[in-house]
C-alpha cells in the first residue's frame, strides 16, 4: 500500500503543470470560470493517464485495495489543497472554498470524485 501512497505525490506536479496551463494559456482566452471548467476536466484526463500508466506498472491485487486506494488519495489531495493553499499559497479559507461551490459553476468537486473512484475503474478496466 506504501508505494500507491507514494504514487500520490506524482499528482502534486501533474496538478501544478494543469495550473501553469490553466494561468498562462486559459485565462487568457476564456473567462475565469470557463477557464476552471476547462482546467477540472484536463485534469480529470490527465490523472486518468497518470493511473491508467500506474496500473500498467502496479496494478492493485483487488477491487478493495482499488477502493481505499482511492479514498486515500482523495484524503491527501483534501488535505494538500487546503494545507498548502492557506499556508503557503496564502489563500483564505473562504477563498479554498469557493471552488466547492458547484451551484456557481465551479466543478473542482468533479476532480475529488475521480481522483476517489478512477482507482476502482481503471482496476476493473485493466483486469
Amino acid at each position: 500500500m506504501l508505494k500507491f501512497i507514494l504514487a500520490w505525490f506524482p499528482m502534486i506536479f501533474i496538478a501544478i503543470a494543469n495550473g501553469l496551463f490553466r494561468e498562462r494559456i486559459l485565462t487568457s482566452r476564456l473567462t475565469e470560470l470557463q477557464a476552471h471548467q476547462v482546467s477540472t476536466a484536463t485534469m480529470i484526463v490527465l490523472l486518468s493517464i497518470y493511473v491508467w500508466i500506474l496500473f500498467k506498472i502496479w496494478l492493485p491485487t483487488s477491487a478493495n485495495q482499488a477502493i481505499i486506494i482511492g479514498l486515500i488519495w482523495l484524503v491527501l489531495t483534501i488535505v494538500f489543497e487546503f494545507l498548502f493553499g492557506h499556508y503557503v499559497a496564502g489563500h483564505s479559507w473562504d477563498r479554498l472554498l469557493q471552488d466547492y461551490n458547484v451551484l456557481k459553476g465551479r466543478v473542482w468537486v468533479l476532480v475529488l470524485i475521480w481522483i476517489s473512484i478512477a482507482p476502482f475503474i481503471i482496476h476493473r478496466l485493466q483486469k
